[in-house]
């Protein structure tokens, strides 16, 4: 089981990338547009360093929604590899069976 403090981190880091999305995604579009010039731009790579760092999206961590653990983690069913096992070994997951050959 991971930590509550990381848990609540991460969760708090996907409130701020959901909060400032709209706000990047402009300033996004204002930097990628050519018709803009290179002191706009300039303002807008200083606005994009005032916004909080925990606001982009690279920084989310992924983690398992039973046992908080960020590695091996599963995007279909948003938990960990060893939780996956355990739930389609008790046949709680539709439609997965461990293969065998």
């Amino acid at each position: 089981m991971a930590k509550k403090s990381q848990v609540n981190r991460d969760n708090r880091r996907k409130q701020l990338i959901a909060k400032y999305a709209d706000r990047r995604a402009e300033l996004r579009k204002k930097l990628k547009d050519p018709n803009v010039s290179i002191e706009e731009k300039l303002d807008v790579q200083a606005a994009f360093a005032k916004l909080p760092r925990n606001s982009c999206p690279t920084r989310k961590n992924n983690r398992c929604a039973i046992s908080g653990r960020s590695k091996a983690f599963y995007n279909k069913f948003g938990i960990s590899r060893i939780a996956l096992r355990e739930l389609a070994l008790r046949g709680q997951l539709p439609g997965v069976r461990k293969s065998s050959w």
